[in-house]
């Protein structure tokens, strides 16, 4: 992991703009390729996808933003126009591009498709908002759209196997679609402590098996109405299912590695599975609004902040569990 000088971004599509970066951070999923559990090339790897910042220039069919708006992206481009956009699975637009492979660790980034990528803040934030911000590029609205797939709402027990970001986000969503009992699986007091602060009603050490079963202890024996799996492991991926009752959700927003799901042991668990990348764009507006009037401060998952030139001991110090998410600033 190193830093070093790239090429000015330039538009290349009339559908481009380039942005000067005003924050961006390091995901939980970048320490993938980081450990070497995905493959890297044999050129140097661009790395990040979270990104918010100022408009500096726009390609001549861009219509939605102007130069000089400040703006928070999703980590995947869209043209928030085709049917699945309109459908409200913008990560799977048919024209997508996932902003991993243009890298926004940087000080500027051309983001593709402009206007169905980018959502426009009411004004120039104010510096305490920026890590807020920042979390709605990825985290807080993947662990939204978790917390939405695995049903939260009124009268229901959701339960979030994951204590890094997007499940800390998770609980913040799930308290704010009203559900009455949050319960998060955590080993970690600093994470815990958050968790409270966020919504959460029980904390759950245990995992796999055993965790599933404190689950179905603290609900009568039901589980959980429905359980957001933010991990992406084998034992995480089954532990969120057998959390969860019969005829209960799973949000699944953890990138998958080495998950493989029986099909008969599946079939009697009698549980709906829903996730995948998550349409950031689609709750992009609403989660803003929030943000802007104070309602939610999602950035208190940022617990270490450093010069973009320090990104590697960022990785070293989340590779470590150092830092639950580290936010970069130039």
């Amino acid at each position: 992991m190193r830093v070093e000088e790239r090429d000015m971004p330039r538009i290349v599509e009339t559908t481009d703009a380039v942005i000067r970066v005003t924050a961006t951070c390091i995901c939980g999923s970048d320490l993938w390729p980081y450990r070497g559990a995905e493959p890297l090339s044999s050129t140097p790897q661009a790395m990040g996808h979270e990104y918010i910042g100022v408009v500096e220039q726009i390609g001549s069919d861009v219509e939605n933003v102007k130069v000089g708006d400040f703006v928070v992206g999703s980590f995947v481009a869209s043209d928030n126009t085709c049917e699945i956009c309109a459908a409200g699975y913008q990560s799977r637009c048919v024209h997508n591009v996932m902003m991993g492979e243009i890298g926004t660790q940087a000080e500027f980034a051309r983001i593709p498709l402009a206007d169905g990528t980018l959502v426009a803040t009411p004004g120039q934030p104010d510096p305490e908002l920026i890590p807020s911000l920042m979390a709605a590029s990825d985290v807080l609205g993947t662990g939204w759209y978790g917390a939405v797939a695995a049903e939260a709402g009124p009268g229901k027990i959701i339960a979030v196997v994951g204590d890094g970001a997007v499940g800390l986000s998770a609980v913040l969503a799930a308290k704010q679609l009203g559900s009455e009992r949050i319960i998060m699986f955590s080993r970690h007091p600093e994470r815990q402590a958050l968790a409270r602060a966020f919504g959460a009603t029980d904390i759950v050490e245990g995992r796999g098996d055993e965790g599933a079963a404190k689950v179905k202890e603290l609900t009568g024996g039901y589980g959980a109405h429905g359980t957001v799996e933010a991990v992406g492991t084998q034992e995480s991926m089954w532990q969120a299912i057998n959390t969860t009752r019969p005829g209960g959700y799973v949000g699944y927003v953890g990138v998958s590695h080495g998950v493989e799901l029986d099909g008969l042991n599946l079939f009697f668990t009698s549980v709906h599975l829903h996730g995948g990348p998550a349409p950031v764009r689609h709750y992009l507006p609403e989660l803003i609004d929030l943000i802007w009037d104070r309602k939610i401060d999602p950035g208190k998952v940022f617990d270490l902040t450093l010069p973009v030139e320090d990104a590697a001991e960022g990785y070293k110090a989340m590779d470590e569990r150092r830092a639950t998410k580290v936010l970069l600033t130039f």
